[in-house]
């Protein structure tokens, strides 16, 4: 019992927001509200309040399906993320803003291995 209460402590907010969320759709869309509305205030709520990684975490604990049902879920986000940057890059190389480009990736790069080295000498 020690643990369930653990678990409500750890997450109410997200329980709470989750409910105020579900609430919130079934009672706009039983007045007419449109879906596309609806579904935009969803996905910044969400967002801003990280709710969807909290459901994220609460699947992953499903013991052996909980972790593959989330990979399934997110990998392709991640992928769609990456496309768009690399379409981003090309279209920039096309107008022309190839050397800002390169000189943002080399600075990029240079922050990754500064913060993972500070990270490495504190832990």
């Amino acid at each position: 019992m020690n643990e369930k209460k653990r678990f409500f402590k750890q997450y109410r907010f997200h329980l709470i927001l989750w409910l105020f969320i579900a609430v919130g759709i079934i009672l706009s869309l039983q007045y007419g509200i449109d879906q596309k509305i609806v579904v935009l205030s969803t996905l910044i709520l969400g967002v801003f309040t990280q709710v969807f990684a909290g459901l994220g975490a609460l699947i992953a604990m499903v013991p052996i399906i909980g972790p593959f049902l989330v990979k399934i879920v997110t990998i392709p986000f991640f992928w769609l993320i990456n496309a768009l940057g690399h379409g981003v890059s090309i279209v920039a190389i096309k107008k022309g803003y190839s050397k800002e480009l390169v000189k943002s990736g080399i600075a990029l790069n240079v922050r990754k291995n500064l913060s993972y080295h500070k990270w490495k000498l504190t832990s």
